[in-house]
Protein backbone atom coordinates (compact mmCIF):
# COMPACT_ATOMS: atom_id res chain seq x y z
CA UNK A 1 0.00 0.00 0.00
CA UNK A 2 1.34 3.44 -0.93
CA UNK A 3 2.19 5.48 2.14
CA UNK A 4 0.27 8.74 2.36
CA UNK A 5 2.60 11.72 2.40
CA UNK A 6 2.17 14.46 4.98
CA UNK A 7 1.29 17.02 2.25
CA UNK A 8 -1.77 14.95 1.34
CA UNK A 9 -2.93 15.00 4.93
CA UNK A 10 -2.07 18.71 5.04
CA UNK A 11 -4.81 19.19 2.48
CA UNK A 12 -6.85 18.07 5.46
CA UNK A 13 -7.43 23.47 6.53
CA UNK A 14 -10.11 25.66 7.73
CA UNK A 15 -11.25 27.70 10.68
CA UNK A 16 -12.24 27.25 14.28
CA UNK A 17 -11.30 23.67 15.08
CA UNK A 18 -13.24 21.88 12.38
CA UNK A 19 -11.51 19.09 10.51
CA UNK A 20 -8.70 20.40 8.38
CA UNK A 21 -9.61 20.42 4.69
CA UNK A 22 -13.13 19.16 5.33
CA UNK A 23 -14.56 21.00 2.32
CA UNK A 24 -12.09 19.36 -0.02
CA UNK A 25 -12.59 15.96 1.59
CA UNK A 26 -16.36 16.29 1.13
CA UNK A 27 -15.75 17.17 -2.52
CA UNK A 28 -13.55 14.08 -2.93
CA UNK A 29 -16.21 11.93 -1.32
CA UNK A 30 -19.01 13.33 -3.47
CA UNK A 31 -17.01 12.88 -6.70
CA UNK A 32 -16.52 9.26 -5.69
CA UNK A 33 -20.27 8.89 -5.18
CA UNK A 34 -21.59 10.60 -8.33
CA UNK A 35 -18.66 10.06 -10.72
CA UNK A 36 -18.36 13.64 -11.95
CA UNK A 37 -17.02 16.99 -10.78
CA UNK A 38 -20.04 18.91 -12.07
CA UNK A 39 -22.44 16.57 -10.24
CA UNK A 40 -20.44 16.82 -7.03
CA UNK A 41 -20.30 20.63 -7.29
CA UNK A 42 -24.07 20.84 -7.75
CA UNK A 43 -24.70 18.54 -4.79
CA UNK A 44 -22.43 20.60 -2.52
CA UNK A 45 -23.64 24.01 -3.73
CA UNK A 46 -20.32 24.91 -5.37
CA UNK A 47 -19.73 26.52 -8.72
CA UNK A 48 -18.25 24.24 -11.37
CA UNK A 49 -15.19 26.52 -11.57
CA UNK A 50 -14.62 26.43 -7.80
CA UNK A 51 -14.87 22.64 -7.79
CA UNK A 52 -12.40 22.30 -10.66
CA UNK A 53 -9.95 24.67 -9.01
CA UNK A 54 -10.17 22.64 -5.78
CA UNK A 55 -9.50 19.42 -7.71
CA UNK A 56 -6.52 20.95 -9.53
CA UNK A 57 -5.16 22.30 -6.27
CA UNK A 58 -5.42 18.92 -4.55
CA UNK A 59 -3.72 17.11 -7.43
CA UNK A 60 -0.91 19.69 -7.55
CA UNK A 61 -0.15 19.25 -3.85
CA UNK A 62 -0.32 15.47 -3.90
CA UNK A 63 2.49 13.08 -4.78
CA UNK A 64 0.00 11.17 -6.95
CA UNK A 65 -3.28 12.26 -8.58
CA UNK A 66 -6.31 11.95 -6.30
CA UNK A 67 -8.87 12.41 -9.08
CA UNK A 68 -8.66 11.63 -12.80
CA UNK A 69 -10.91 12.09 -15.79
CA UNK A 70 -12.32 9.01 -17.50
CA UNK A 71 -13.67 8.82 -21.04
CA UNK A 72 -16.63 6.87 -22.37
CA UNK A 73 -19.51 5.31 -20.47
CA UNK A 74 -23.21 5.89 -20.83
CA UNK A 75 -22.86 9.54 -19.81
CA UNK A 76 -19.83 10.21 -22.01
CA UNK A 77 -17.26 10.11 -19.22
CA UNK A 78 -16.67 11.74 -15.87
CA UNK A 79 -14.18 11.80 -13.01
CA UNK A 80 -13.20 9.14 -10.52
CA UNK A 81 -11.00 8.82 -7.45
CA UNK A 82 -7.72 7.01 -8.01
CA UNK A 83 -6.63 4.23 -5.67
CA UNK A 84 -4.45 6.84 -3.94
CA UNK A 85 -7.44 9.19 -3.66
CA UNK A 86 -9.55 6.45 -2.08
CA UNK A 87 -6.74 5.75 0.36
CA UNK A 88 -6.48 9.44 1.29
CA UNK A 89 -10.24 9.64 1.84
CA UNK A 90 -10.22 6.51 3.99
CA UNK A 91 -7.27 7.78 6.04
CA UNK A 92 -9.03 11.09 6.69
CA UNK A 93 -12.20 9.41 7.87
CA UNK A 94 -10.21 7.18 10.20
CA UNK A 95 -8.41 10.19 11.67
CA UNK A 96 -11.56 12.28 11.96
CA UNK A 97 -12.66 10.80 15.28
CA UNK A 98 -9.18 10.97 16.79
CA UNK A 99 -8.85 14.61 15.70
CA UNK A 100 -12.06 15.56 17.50
CA UNK A 101 -10.91 13.75 20.64
CA UNK A 102 -7.61 15.61 20.43
CA UNK A 103 -9.39 19.01 20.18
CA UNK A 104 -11.67 18.13 23.08
CA UNK A 105 -8.65 17.37 25.24
CA UNK A 106 -6.95 20.62 24.23
CA UNK A 107 -10.04 22.69 25.03
CA UNK A 108 -9.82 21.54 28.63
CA UNK A 109 -6.68 23.66 28.93
CA UNK A 110 -7.50 27.22 29.96
CA UNK A 111 -4.92 28.75 27.60
CA UNK A 112 -6.21 26.88 24.52
CA UNK A 113 -8.34 29.63 22.94
CA UNK A 114 -5.65 32.30 23.18
CA UNK A 115 -2.92 30.26 21.54
CA UNK A 116 -5.16 28.42 19.10
CA UNK A 117 -6.25 31.70 17.51
CA UNK A 118 -2.62 32.84 17.39
CA UNK A 119 -1.70 29.66 15.51
CA UNK A 120 -4.61 30.16 13.11
CA UNK A 121 -3.29 33.61 12.21
CA UNK A 122 -0.05 31.94 11.19
CA UNK A 123 -1.85 29.43 8.95
CA UNK A 124 -1.22 31.36 5.73
CA UNK A 125 -3.54 31.42 2.76
CA UNK A 126 -2.43 32.96 -0.54
CA UNK A 127 -4.05 34.44 -3.63
CA UNK A 128 -1.70 32.50 -5.93
CA UNK A 129 -3.76 30.38 -8.34
CA UNK A 130 -0.90 27.92 -8.87
CA UNK A 131 0.53 26.10 -5.89
CA UNK A 132 3.00 23.25 -6.33
CA UNK A 133 4.67 21.09 -3.73
CA UNK A 134 8.10 19.65 -4.41
CA UNK A 135 11.57 18.97 -3.07
CA UNK A 136 14.62 21.14 -3.50
CA UNK A 137 16.92 19.55 -6.05
CA UNK A 138 19.61 22.20 -6.32
CA UNK A 139 20.58 25.45 -4.59
CA UNK A 140 23.08 27.60 -6.49
CA UNK A 141 24.15 30.48 -4.27
CA UNK A 142 25.32 33.85 -5.55
CA UNK A 143 26.50 36.98 -3.81
CA UNK A 144 22.99 38.47 -3.64
CA UNK A 145 20.52 36.06 -5.27
CA UNK A 146 20.29 32.29 -5.41
CA UNK A 147 18.87 29.86 -7.96
CA UNK A 148 16.70 27.13 -6.46
CA UNK A 149 15.52 24.18 -8.54
CA UNK A 150 12.41 22.43 -7.24
CA UNK A 151 11.36 18.96 -8.39
CA UNK A 152 7.54 19.00 -8.50
CA UNK A 153 7.12 15.47 -9.84
CA UNK A 154 6.10 14.01 -13.17
CA UNK A 155 9.47 14.93 -14.64
CA UNK A 156 8.72 18.64 -14.10
CA UNK A 157 11.04 21.12 -12.41
CA UNK A 158 10.69 24.78 -11.48
CA UNK A 159 13.61 27.20 -11.29
CA UNK A 160 13.17 30.10 -8.87
CA UNK A 161 15.43 33.11 -8.31
CA UNK A 162 15.19 34.42 -4.75
CA UNK A 163 17.51 36.39 -2.48
CA UNK A 164 20.26 34.65 -0.57
CA UNK A 165 18.64 36.03 2.59
CA UNK A 166 15.41 34.20 1.68
CA UNK A 167 17.33 30.95 1.17
CA UNK A 168 18.77 31.31 4.66
CA UNK A 169 15.45 32.33 6.27
CA UNK A 170 13.62 29.41 4.68
CA UNK A 171 16.55 27.10 5.45
CA UNK A 172 16.40 25.73 1.91
CA UNK A 173 18.64 22.78 1.22
CA UNK A 174 18.69 19.80 -1.13
CA UNK A 175 15.91 17.37 -0.23
CA UNK A 176 13.82 19.88 1.72
CA UNK A 177 10.11 20.11 0.93
CA UNK A 178 8.94 23.50 -0.37
CA UNK A 179 5.97 25.13 -2.06
CA UNK A 180 6.14 27.13 -5.30
CA UNK A 181 3.46 29.83 -5.58
CA UNK A 182 2.74 31.41 -8.97
CA UNK A 183 0.00 33.91 -9.73
CA UNK A 184 -1.98 33.09 -12.88
CA UNK A 185 -1.37 36.50 -14.58
CA UNK A 186 2.38 35.81 -14.35
CA UNK A 187 2.08 32.73 -16.57
CA UNK A 188 2.66 33.19 -20.31
CA UNK A 189 1.09 30.73 -22.76
CA UNK A 190 2.59 29.77 -26.10
CA UNK A 191 2.04 27.03 -28.68
CA UNK A 192 4.18 23.95 -28.04
CA UNK A 193 5.58 23.99 -31.58
CA UNK A 194 6.54 27.66 -31.44
CA UNK A 195 10.12 28.47 -32.44
CA UNK A 196 10.24 31.62 -30.32
CA UNK A 197 13.07 31.92 -27.84
CA UNK A 198 12.27 33.57 -24.53
CA UNK A 199 14.07 34.60 -21.36
CA UNK A 200 11.65 32.61 -19.19
CA UNK A 201 13.55 29.84 -17.39
CA UNK A 202 10.52 27.61 -16.84
CA UNK A 203 8.57 25.87 -19.59
CA UNK A 204 5.81 23.41 -18.64
CA UNK A 205 4.04 21.73 -21.56
CA UNK A 206 0.88 19.69 -21.75
CA UNK A 207 -2.68 19.63 -23.06
CA UNK A 208 -5.25 22.38 -22.52
CA UNK A 209 -7.84 20.90 -20.16
CA UNK A 210 -9.96 24.03 -19.67
CA UNK A 211 -10.29 27.28 -21.55
CA UNK A 212 -12.83 29.81 -20.28
CA UNK A 213 -13.17 33.32 -21.72
CA UNK A 214 -14.30 36.25 -19.60
CA UNK A 215 -15.21 39.84 -20.41
CA UNK A 216 -11.64 40.77 -21.38
CA UNK A 217 -9.35 38.04 -20.09
CA UNK A 218 -9.74 34.29 -19.96
CA UNK A 219 -8.39 31.42 -17.89
CA UNK A 220 -6.40 28.65 -19.58
CA UNK A 221 -5.51 25.49 -17.65
CA UNK A 222 -2.85 23.15 -19.02
CA UNK A 223 -2.80 19.55 -17.77
CA UNK A 224 0.75 18.36 -17.15
CA UNK A 225 2.03 14.87 -16.42
CA UNK A 226 1.36 13.07 -13.12
CA UNK A 227 -1.96 14.85 -12.63
CA UNK A 228 -0.45 18.34 -12.20
CA UNK A 229 -1.84 21.42 -13.91
CA UNK A 230 -0.95 25.08 -14.37
CA UNK A 231 -3.42 27.96 -14.82
CA UNK A 232 -2.86 31.22 -16.68
CA UNK A 233 -4.88 34.41 -17.14
CA UNK A 234 -4.43 35.82 -20.66
CA UNK A 235 -6.48 38.04 -22.94
CA UNK A 236 -9.38 36.63 -24.95
CA UNK A 237 -7.63 37.93 -28.06
CA UNK A 238 -4.58 35.78 -27.24
CA UNK A 239 -6.78 32.72 -26.70
CA UNK A 240 -8.35 33.19 -30.13
CA UNK A 241 -5.14 34.06 -31.99
CA UNK A 242 -3.40 30.92 -30.68
CA UNK A 243 -6.43 28.74 -31.27
CA UNK A 244 -6.46 27.58 -27.65
CA UNK A 245 -9.16 25.09 -26.74
CA UNK A 246 -9.49 21.79 -24.92
CA UNK A 247 -7.19 19.13 -26.35
CA UNK A 248 -4.69 21.54 -27.91
CA UNK A 249 -1.07 21.18 -26.79
CA UNK A 250 0.49 24.30 -25.31
CA UNK A 251 3.24 25.42 -22.96
CA UNK A 252 3.27 27.64 -19.89
CA UNK A 253 6.27 29.97 -19.53
CA UNK A 254 7.16 31.28 -16.09
CA UNK A 255 10.02 33.62 -15.23
CA UNK A 256 12.21 32.38 -12.40
CA UNK A 257 11.76 35.71 -10.60
CA UNK A 258 7.97 35.25 -10.64
CA UNK A 259 8.05 32.13 -8.45
CA UNK A 260 7.55 32.57 -4.71
CA UNK A 261 8.92 29.80 -2.50
CA UNK A 262 7.44 28.91 0.87
CA UNK A 263 7.95 26.23 3.51
CA UNK A 264 5.89 24.92 6.38
CA UNK A 265 6.99 26.51 9.66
Amino acid sequence: MTELSSPVMRLIADEGGRQRGKGRIELLEKIGEVGSISGAAKALGLSYKAAWEAVEGMNNLSDEPLIIRVAGGKNGGGSVLTAFGLQALSAFRRLEGEYQQFLSALREREDFDKFFHLMRKMDMKTSARNEFLGRVKTVNKGSVNAEVILDIGGGNELVAIITQESVDNLELAVGKEAYALIKAPWVIIMAEDSNLKTSARNKLCGVVSRCQEGAINGEVVIALDAGKSVAAIITNESIKSMGLKEGVRACALIKASHIILAVMA
